[in-house]
């Protein structure tokens, strides 16, 4: 079963802090302070300001997109299928975050 993920992971979050302004971002990525820890762990906290790796919420990913675009389960019989949509395209996903990442790299692909 997939996991449902109310923000983005650190690889897709390294990936649109090199595309995406950091202001856009609402949480980030941080490097554990704990001495005891292995050294690359690291945990998300819900500010964006100071993070180590921006990272973005659904909203916030949402909030980036074009107006007009979307974000829906196109067969309401089946939950682990998102699609993030609008009049250019459609991207689909197993979940609406990864819908959203995928929407906003194929954007800036088209150069849109």
């Amino acid at each position: 079963m997939a996991t449902i993920k109310s923000f983005t992971d650190i690889p897709q979050s390294k990936v649109l802090s090199q595309i995406l302004p950091s202001e856009t971002a609402d949480m980030g990525w941080y490097y554990t302070l704990n001495p005891n820890a292995a050294r690359n762990q690291m945990w998300v906290g819900t500010k964006a300001e100071n993070a180590d790796i921006p990272c973005w919420s659904l909203s916030a990913l949402l909030d980036v997109l074009p107006k007009g675009t979307n974000i829906s389960t196109p067969n309401p019989m089946n939950e682990l299928n998102y699609c993030c949509w609008n009049h250019y395209d459609e991207i689909y996903a197993d979940n609406p975050v990864d819908a959203c990442y995928e929407m906003i790299l194929k954007y800036i692909h088209l150069k849109i």
